[in-house]
């Protein structure tokens, strides 16, 4: 997960389209960038995603999400299960679209392992 990667089509992400880049933080933050849609079409590249997240945690990691203008709630299902199966610490999310944090309390609330940063 070192350079951007993308599903779903080649050319730029432009909403209404199915294709999801994801990219490491910069700056040193242990973290992901998300630039996309989160779907069925572009969940592989976003399981790998969290996969690789987890690998890497130490302590707090960031979800960076302001340019996703979609997900579904089989991707936040993915993001909750890597944060509960984390051996410690939490996952920090930055800028999500709105359905993320609603589905989050709908489905897992009380779950203290993400933060959700609006």
């Amino acid at each position: 997960m070192d350079a951007p990667h993308a599903v779903g089509g080649t050319g730029p992400v432009t909403p209404g389209r199915a294709a999801l880049e994801v990219s490491p933080l910069p700056g040193g933050r242990c973290g992901i960038r998300a630039r996309g849609e989160i779907s069925a079409l572009t969940r592989p590249s976003w399981e790998q995603a969290l996969t690789e997240l987890a690998r890497r945690h130490a302590g707090v990691s960031y979800v960076e999400l302001s340019e996703v203008v979609f997900v579904d709630v089989a991707g936040v299902s993915a993001l909750a299960v890597t944060a509960m199966n984390l051996q410690g610490g939490r996952v920090v999310v930055e800028h999500p679209p709105p359905q993320l944090p609603r589905v989050l309390e709908l489905f897992w609330p009380g779950l203290d392992r993400i933060e959700v940063a609006l």
